[in-house]
């Protein structure tokens, strides 16, 4: 059995359903796999995450495997999914044709989950962060 690590998953504190998928795998990562951050945090540093910036982590998800590799987008679910033993509800991505149809209602959703959930744009939210940190 594997131990430690696996996955640090970087995920947008201040929307809802981020945070619904976020207490959903918590929940079901019993071997303490997947780490959480989240990118709105004041300490969040992207030199401590593959320099990950705050902008890139808020236009989609992004992970980091223990081996430093960088995964985007519905990849970050695949290997999530697939360390807390429920893989098989993403394996069907894999497929060409159902692949690609969910990587594109991913790349919608990313696009425009900001506006869904009422959030200001990514803009506002870059330019309040510069300002939070200069306080």
């Amino acid at each position: 059995m594997r131990t430690g690590i696996e996955l640090t998953i970087l995920y947008d504190g201040g929307c809802p359903l981020c945070l619904r998928e976020v207490d959903f795998l918590q929940r079901r990562d019993q071997w303490e796999r997947l780490k959480f951050v989240d990118v709105n945090e004041t300490e969040y540093s992207p030199e401590h995450f593959q320099n990950i910036t705050y902008r890139q982590a808020m236009e989609r998800i992004h992970a980091i495997r223990s081996d430093g590799t960088i995964l985007k987008d519905v990849a970050v679910f695949r290997e999530a999914y697939k360390l807390i033993n429920l893989g098989c509800i993403y394996k069907p991505t894999t497929w060409p044709l159902i692949g690609y149809f969910v990587d594109r209602l991913y790349t919608i959703w990313a696009k425009n989950r900001l506006k869904i959930t009422g959030r200001m744009s990514l803009e506002q939210l870059c330019n309040e962060r510069c300002i939070k940190k200069e306080i």
